[in-house]
């Protein structure tokens, strides 16, 4: 089956760099692909704004350092976070949704960071292959992570403050089970790994991992992990 295969339309995606050349080559990229079409290229914060609120696109391939607003505040007003990344679990995710993935030369895991509270879905070098742009809209547009889970623990123990000595934060709405799963996720346990640990078929666990997205009114695994550190569900370390 092709990558593309049941989609009812092509994965729609927003170019958002500074740079010409580079939007450029990223739409010859992407168009020679059946199953992705570019609908709009913004060259500042504030035209990928305004293209991601017309255009409703599946994926923002979004630059760091832009003219107007930088690429994290971009980010943060196309998905509607707050200064601090998190979603108000009880809003209405806006349909259908819209996923950014952090472009940039910049291979520090504090821009990684800040792009995760601002609720990006993935982070992609500049001098990543063609293959590795396509595979990462693809990756992105279908609501898996571009960065594992293991990846996004890391960053997230490394910069976020040591949690208060009380009590784990449960998340009203999980059942014992969804919220085993969320626990298992935050420190990087992949849907075979969280089979094997709670002795479930993947299908059942994939089950799972959708009824917790939702019920965090995150968008995906990724936010899911974030959202556990940043509220305390695990602990740093835990």
């Amino acid at each position: 089956m092709s990558p593309g295969a049941g989609r009812v339309r092509p994965v729609r995606v927003v170019l958002a760099d500074d740079q010409e050349l580079v939007r450029v080559g990223f739409r010859v990229i992407l168009e020679a692909e059946a199953d992705i079409e570019v609908v709009g290229e913004a060259g500042t914060g504030a035209e990928a704004v305004a293209l991601a609120a017309e255009h409703h696109p599946d994926v923002v391939l979004m630059d760091v350092q832009m003219p107007e607003l930088d690429g994290l505040a971009a980010t943060r007003k196309i998905l509607g976070t707050d200064a601090g990344g998190a979603r108000d679990p009880g809003a209405a995710a806006p349909p259908p949704p819209v996923r950014v993935v952090i472009v940039t030369t910049f291979d520090r895991e504090d821009y990684v960071f800040e792009a995760l509270r601002a609720g990006a879905s993935g982070f992609l070098l500049k001098n990543a292959g063609a293959d590795d742009l396509v595979e990462s809209v693809r990756v992105v547009a279908r609501g898996d992570a571009l960065l594992s889970p293991e990846v996004t623990r890391r960053v997230l123990e490394r910069f976020s403050a040591p949690p208060p000595a009380v009590d784990p934060y449960r998340p009203p709405g999980l059942t014992d089970r969804e919220l085993e799963v969320l626990v298992l996720l935050a420190r990087g346990a992949s849907n075979p790994e969280i089979a094997a640990r709670l002795y479930l078929g993947e299908t059942t666990v994939k089950t799972h991992v959708s009824r917790v997205l939702a019920k965090l009114g995150v968008r995906d695994r990724t936010q899911a992990v974030v959202f556990a550190y940043e509220r305390g569900v695990v602990a740093r370390g835990g």
